[in-house]
């Protein structure tokens, strides 16, 4: 009978190795603060409450999260939270899955300028995407966009997921129109407007001052490679049929964060290993480690996930409404059962019920500033 394997957590490593990062590595407020609230998530640091069993009397401290957006504990709840708001919006039509990256020479510039450039990416994409509905369908397509911008070795590589109504409302508003079974648009028509919109919007942020470290020699060669690729979208694909099944597939991009817990294999005083694909591993130094993390983490009030087309209608009696009323109901299916928060639970060692009490008492941190969930 084998030994169960440690569990090595992302706050470990932080608590260990910090301060040698920041002694290499520039940070910005925001990563400083991320690492802050990781390191005393489920801790005394952020109080708590105490459970006890009324049948044996057993006491057990249980401690807040932090519910930092970039905390990998801290992500299953919030993930269901959002696909149950989600559930009632969803079209029960197919979804087509894009994926849209741009090349690698934008990066160094978003790593700089994230909320610009990510914002362009976001409005180019829904553009694109909306546009060819439009053109090609004479319709007003759904739209859900999350942003990553890791790759599985942790590496910098900001990309768009976007999940696409098969189909949408047309533009008179009569009907629903649907797109051929496995086919949204062509991808190399996809990737030339995502290039031309991305290189226009560069363009205009340029023309308003942003970029200023570059000069416009810099500027132009920028643009004349970025132009020179050919290719921008990566691929699309058709995920699930039912509207549950593309949620719970969406979910898992949307809280997902550059690195969970489970895939840390092995934690040294020098090395830290995780799965990266599939049985796939890579090893580096802890410095490095939470180097690679920290470049993940976006600036405060920036919203990964963002709606657009039919999704983005939210008024009654809006697109959304009058594009599910033309389509049939769909019919009743077993979920899975609901998450239920803060419900009773009882003793595992006895089975009595179980009661929570505030931890007044519980010494307290110095309060941190509200972060983003």
């Amino acid at each position: 009978m084998g030994f169960p394997r440690p569990r090595f957590d992302i706050a470990d490593i932080v608590r260990l190795h910090r301060r040698a990062l920041e002694a290499e590595h520039r940070l910005s407020r925001f990563q400083k603060r991320v690492l802050t609230l990781i390191s005393r998530c489920r801790t005394a640091a952020l109080g708590g409450h105490l459970e006890v069993c009324t049948g044996c009397g057993r006491e057990h401290p249980v401690y807040n999260s932090c519910r930092n957006r970039h905390c990998p504990k801290c992500q299953a709840l919030a993930q269901q939270k959002w696909i149950d708001a989600r559930a009632e919006r969803i079209l029960p039509v197919r979804h087509f899955h894009v994926v849209s990256a741009p090349p690698s020479e934008l990066r160094s510039l978003a790593r700089w300028h994230p909320v610009e450039v990510y914002t362009a990416l976001f409005r180019s994409v829904s553009e694109l995407l909306l546009e060819l509905g439009r053109t090609r369908l004479n319709a007003t397509l759904g739209l859900t966009m999350v942003l990553h911008t890791w790759t599985r070795e942790l590496h910098f590589h900001p990309h768009l997921h976007v999940l696409v109504t098969a189909g949408g409302l047309s533009l008179d508003g009569q009907r629903f129109v649907h797109v051929r079974k496995g086919y949204l648009f062509p991808v190399r028509v996809m990737g030339q407007l995502l290039r031309g919109k991305v290189l226009g919007a560069l363009r205009k942020l340029r023309r308003k001052g942003t970029f200023p470290e570059l000069s416009d020699a810099a500027f132009n060669r920028l643009m004349a490679s970025l132009a020179a690729h050919q290719s921008w979208v990566v691929y699309s694909k058709a995920p699930f049929r039912r509207s549950q099944h593309v949620l719970s597939y969406l979910g898992r991009y949307t809280h997902r964060v550059g690195i969970a817990n489970s895939r840390i294999l092995d934690v040294g005083p020098e090395h830290v290993t995780f799965r990266t694909k599939g049985q796939q591993t890579t090893t580096v130094h802890p410095v490095e480690f939470l180097r690679r993390f920290v470049q993940h983490v976006l600036p405060d009030g920036f919203h990964k996930i963002r709606h657009a087309g039919l999704y983005a209608s939210a008024r009654p009696g809006g697109l959304l409404e009058r594009a599910r009323a033309l389509l049939p109901v769909p019919k009743p299916h077993k979920d899975a059962p609901p998450v239920v928060i803060d419900a009773p639970h009882s003793c595992a060692q006895c089975g009595g019920m179980i009661m929570r009490f505030p931890l007044s008492a519980m010494p307290r941190a110095p309060p941190l500033e509200t972060a983003c969930a």
